[in-house]
């Protein structure tokens, strides 16, 4: 079962939009609806949403809706690129992996349950994990765990996944890999699995998370009418540490040192909240208790 995160918190931010003339929305993770199906009840009904995923089985809950102002695309999130500009009064980006991703085996996102190493959010293209691993040199995955794992033990444990391969047993299942993790991570933080963070950096890299995460943000800016409301929810520390970056950046006016006299560029966004999960929530929920949701608006300015 899947528990939205920050669902009221997230839905309040997009409604208080200041574009008012026939909204639309965009959810760029529709998951299992949650966000979109609260949206949908509240949203003016000359409004309407437009959902976004790279999952086949989040694409089939979509069609259970069958109100008109909703339509789903199987696509990542970065196309709202495609969408006109200035033409949309709200974005929401939930980021992350869903609880039914997590808790299928075949599905191979976690080491909880034995299943093949896939990781992959469209099942349709592309490689999986265990592919990537078959042919990827011990530099490439060492760079990968530890950039996008944070995984001080990255070196070792790529040594140890290439030379299981070359012994001709080859990492392929999620078990596979928390055992050999697990015997090559010798010390870990209290309560968490030696292959948490590498599970992590592998999930990030083979569906290309951050450079999607990123391409959208700067989509969102194009897409977004003035007044219209940029909300994200980031679940761990590499996504937030972008999302808060990329509103800093365009929160400010920028100086060309280069022509003094010149007047700044304008700001593009503001800047407005930062919320986590209230305590009865992560009691809850406690999946929900890294949760960090972020708020900015887009100022009357045109790009």
């Amino acid at each position: 079962m899947h528990t939205t995160v920050l669902l009221n918190e997230a839905v309040d931010a997009l409604l208080e939009t200041g574009v008012e003339r026939g909204p639309v929305f965009v959810d760029g993770t529709f998951g299992r609806g949650g966000h979109s199906r609260l949206l949908l009840s509240r949203m003016p009904a000359e409004g309407r949403l437009i959902a976004f995923d790279k999952d086949v089985e989040a694409i089939a809950e979509a069609g259970k809706i069958a109100d008109p102002r909703f339509s789903i695309r199987h696509e990542g999130f970065s196309h709202m690129a495609q969408l006109p500009a200035a033409s949309v009064a709200g974005v929401l980006l939930d980021l992350g992996v869903s609880s039914p991703q997590i808790d299928s085996p075949e599905r191979g996102f976690s080491f909880r349950f034995v299943g093949p190493l896939d990781m992959r959010m469209d099942t349709t293209r592309g490689q999986s994990v265990a592919e990537w691993l078959q042919e990827a040199e011990t530099q490439q995955i060492a760079e990968v765990i530890r950039d996008f794992g944070e995984e001080r033990f990255a070196g070792p444990i790529a040594k140890a996944i290439v030379a299981r391969r070359e012994a001709g047993s080859p990492v392929a299942t999620t078990a596979d890999l928390a055992e050999l993790v697990a015997g090559t991570v010798k010390t870990r933080e209290a309560g968490q699995n030696p292959a948490t963070r590498t599970f992590q950096a592998l999930r990030i890299f083979i569906n290309a998370e951050l450079e999607e995460l990123e391409q959208a943000l700067e989509a969102s800016l194009r897409v977004l009418a003035p007044g219209g409301r940029l909300v994200v929810i980031s679940f761990h520390s590499l996504e937030d540490r972008i999302v808060k970056q990329f509103i800093a950046k365009h929160s400010k006016e920028v100086y060309d040192r280069r022509a003094p006299f010149a007047a700044p560029k304008p700001m593009l966004l503001k800047a407005l909240e930062r919320t986590k999960p209230s305590e009865a929530e992560v009691s809850a929920n406690p999946r929900s208790r890294s949760a960090v949701m972020r708020v900015a608006e887009r100022t009357e300015v045109a790009a």
